[in-house]
């Protein structure tokens, strides 16, 4: 497999789809290459699910979709056994956690007990019902698309799941031109029903274990180290950043350089994907009139390069 190559047809047929937004689909991407867990953040219409099911198919992902409602229970994603009386026994049957790409649309309008229930799916990739764990299906990615919190029948999730999400990415309104092209194009989902798969699943592995082996010499791990000391410091942010947090932004970092045709990681590596990897698990202080996202450039700013 030629791997840039490959990456950038993978990337190219993307932006075919979701139009004028390069940097988010490459964070998307490099999400997918980490092996973490996307959140993707916005106002409705602005082309979220669009994006996860472009996902799913480009990478040749079986994939399964769950519309997030406030009735929705547990054993609406996990499966329930039921008494079958020609086996004269009771038999599981899977719910849609049981795929490879499970596209949670709109999951902040389920109750905090149904996004609990994926917690385990999410970290463990696997699942207990009634009191047997079954492993689900390799590798199992969680794309979630979610509203923002000031909209009528969300609810905020809880900071443990926010933790297990590797990245959230924010879409926003497209460009005049973009938007020009999306007027006068045709419909994206039909677009996205006809998407080939560029990558298969055993490419997909290879390519994982090519971000693994991407180097990270010691002043990078130095800088890294800093920027998360700066976190905990008390100036910036009620809580720091936990190393399970700092584990996921190296790993994010590796997929960066990978995708710009490196074998190591620089400094702008980190810089790009930061904002996405941490502002959904960090609370700015009370007094510093930003969002998480404009705190943590703030923050960058003030960190010694290496």
């Amino acid at each position: 497999m030629d791997t840039q190559a490959t990456l950038k047809k993978l990337l190219n047929q993307l932006n075919t789809v979701i139009v004028g937004k390069p940097s988010q689909v490459q964070d998307c991407v490099a999400c997918l290459l980490a092996g973490g867990h996307l959140l993707i953040e916005d106002v409705p219409g602005v082309g979220k699910t669009t994006l996860a099911h472009a996902l799913s198919r480009s990478f040749g992902l079986a994939f399964s979709r769950v519309q997030f409602t406030a009735d929705l229970m547990p054993s609406d994603l996990s499966g329930v056994s039921i008494y079958e009386r020609g086996k004269e026994a009771f038999v599981f049957h899977p719910g849609p956690v049981f795929a490879q790409v499970l596209l949670a649309d709109e999951i902040n309008r389920a109750s905090p007990k149904t996004q609990s229930a994926l917690l385990e799916a999410m970290e463990e990739k696997q699942v207990t019902v009634e009191g047997e764990t079954r492993t689900l299906p390799s590798p199992f990615f969680v794309i979630a698309t979610q509203n923002p919190h000031d909209q009528l029948g969300t609810y905020a999730l809880p900071e443990s799941q926010l933790d297990r999400f590797l990245m959230r990415v924010t879409l926003g309104y497209p460009d005049r031109a973009s938007e020009r092209t999306l007027l006068a194009g045709g419909d994206r989902r039909d677009m996205v029903e006809n998407l080939p798969a560029v990558v298969t699943p055993a490419d997909l592995a290879e390519l994982q274990q090519q971000v693994l082996a991407v180097h990270a010499a010691d002043p990078l791990l130095n800088y890294l180290q800093d920027l998360i000391a700066a976190t905990r410091s008390g100036r910036w942010f009620l809580q720091g950043l936990s190393p399970r947090a700092g584990i996921a932004v190296m790993r994010a970092a590796k997929a960066q350089a990978l995708l710009a045709g490196r074998d190591y990681v620089a400094p702008d590596d980190i810089q790009s994907i930061l904002p996405q990897s941490i502002a959904h698990r960090l609370i700015p202080v009370g007094d510093a009139g930003r969002g998480p996202v404009e705190q943590v450039r703030a923050m960058v700013d003030a960190v010694a390069l290496p």
